[in-house]
């Protein structure tokens, strides 16, 4: 897995100050913050690859949605710091008595089919807790032993580039960046129905042919920052959202 310092941006061009602006910004200048997942990745029992990246995303949605991450909510000064600064996630992997540490730390278990993925609030870029810190971020990653079944087209989709090859943990942070980007895109009326059915969620890889239709179509596209495994710039996610589908695009 790796550390995923990346920052997606959405298409078209971001307004000044955007936390998805390629070019540096007053936000590089705030202190960064950083979104820290951890998923359980036991010897014996590794989850399927799609499944540790489509729980990694509602985890993000999930912190999002928090009561904690609103208004005078235990996380809200964190969250608020993270989201003024580049939006980074890392994805870190534990199992045994290490997961059992990190589950006892404030945060969000969200369980998939078989995958855990713990998110915890905000932390400073140099300030981990000391039980996360020291969890591996590289050195294991996961397969899909059947291929996944092919999406619902009512349910969002987090579409995946197909020509780009990424370990777990990168693709787990691309997916959580993915659906931040239709989160904030929605209404609060979209958001609180999109909650309340629990947040279904699909991450597929795109059909090659359709890709280019899906960068260029209005969704919210992810473009990575190039720190880590891919080249600066590379769309990595599109997010598809129903609700986004349905809109016209600005002019």
């Amino acid at each position: 897995m790796s550390n995923d310092p990346t920052t997606p941006v959405p298409v078209p061009t971001p307004v000044p100050d955007s936390p998805f602006r390629p070019e540096p910004g007053d936000r590089d200048l705030a202190p960064q913050f950083v979104l820290p997942l951890v998923v359980r990745i036991e010897r014996a029992a590794p989850p399927p690859r799609t499944d540790a990246l489509e729980t990694a995303a509602r985890a993000v949605l999930l912190m999002l949605a928090d009561e904690r991450s609103a208004g005078d909510g235990a996380w809200a000064q964190s969250v608020r710091d993270w989201q003024d600064a580049r939006i980074r996630k890392v994805v870190r992997r534990a199992r045994g008595a290490e997961w059992r540490r990190a589950d006892a730390l404030p945060g969000i278990t969200v369980t998939g089919k078989a995958a855990e993925v713990r998110v915890f609030p905000p932390v400073p870029l140099d300030g981990w807790p000391k039980d996360l810190a020291r969890l591996q971020v590289s050195g294991t990653d996961l397969d899909d032993p059947e291929p996944p079944p092919g999406a619902d087209p009512g349910a969002p989709v987090l579409w995946m580039n197909p020509d780009l090859e990424m370990s777990a943990g990168k693709a787990m942070a691309q997916a959580g960046h993915g659906a931040q980007l239709a989160w904030w895109e929605l209404s609060d009326g979209e958001r609180t129905a999109w909650r309340d059915a629990g947040f279904p969620l699909a991450v597929r890889t795109a059909d090659p042919a359709r890709w280019p239709a899906l960068t260029t179509g209005g969704l919210p596209v992810v473009r990575d920052a190039g720190f880590t495994e891919i080249a600066p710039g590379s769309c990595t996610v599109v997010a598809d959202h129903p609700a986004l589908r349905r809109r016209e695009p600005q002019m």
